[in-house]
């Protein structure tokens, strides 16, 4: 279960535990080529298994990926409609590769909004990949970091209809476990391709004290050494936690 770091100091290491990535620029990508936004979204899927593989070989536990936001659903029918066929398509076709990689694959968010094939492929592919310890690798679907928090709150309420009448009696300790990751560690890094700067409603509890990452880079074009720009930079920041300087100097 995951660790808030507003309770308590996480270890630091060289290479982010969990790295949670917004995939941006899909549709940019493709428009700057003269091509239809879908055709970005079709090679997106390329970045995801250059990026998938690259943070198992450098020793990533959890790899958490944007792939569709509750707003998202805003975006023109045509194009939500392929990011459906893509989504049942990766998983018909991925899975196999995940196994053989080690991946284990959970998708979080509000699941009920899609059809009842999306979610059977969904639920199978969680089952054939229960086992894998390499990399944990979370899509998150049809996610909302103020719907995850809702969610949490409603099914706490749920298990101990008792604090509804105690309010006072609620901390992050009986919250946790009912956010939607909390079977990971909060990230260390976040990255946010395509040059847009802020987190779009994602992961709005677990990035409290995650650095943020963001880059020109389009996610169609992200790829092993983009990812290694990213850690390197991770690895220049000075996380305190809410100390000083001096007192990280001190531990050393």
């Amino acid at each position: 279960m995951s660790t808030s770091s507003t309770r308590i100091i996480p270890n630091v290491s060289d290479t982010p535990r969990h790295v949670a990535i917004i995939m941006d620029g899909n549709g940019r990508w493709a428009t700057k080529r003269l091509l239809p936004r879908t055709a970005g979204h079709a090679r997106g899927v390329q970045a995801v298994r250059r990026v998938v593989e690259a943070c198992a070989r450098q020793g990533v536990e959890y790899l958490t990926l944007f792939a569709f936001s509750s707003e998202n659903w805003r975006r023109p029918q045509q194009e939500v409609s392929l990011l459906m066929r893509l989504f049942v398509q990766a998983l018909e076709k991925e899975v196999d590769k995940l196994i053989k990689q080690g991946v284990r694959l959970r998708v979080v968010g509000d699941l009920g909004a899609f059809d009842e094939h999306l979610r059977d492929l969904i639920r199978a592919a969680e089952a054939r990949t229960v086992h894998n310890t390499t990399l944990t690798l979370t899509i998150a679907a049809n996610y909302g970091g103020r719907w995850d928090v809702l969610q949490a709150m409603q099914k706490m309420l749920r298990a101990h209809p008792e604090l509804a009448t105690a309010p006072g009696d609620i901390d992050e300790t009986l919250l946790d476990p009912y956010l939607a990751m909390a079977y990971a560690p909060e990230p260390e890094l976040f990255i946010r391709t395509g040059g847009e700067q802020r987190i779009s409603n994602f992961l709005i509890w677990q990035l409290a004290y995650t650095e943020l990452y963001f880059t020109d880079c389009f996610w169609p074009d992200f790829n092993a050494k983009e990812l290694d720009r990213a850690f390197a930079w991770y690895r220049s920041r000075e996380r305190r936690f809410g100390r000083t300087s001096a007192q990280l100097t001190e531990q050393e």
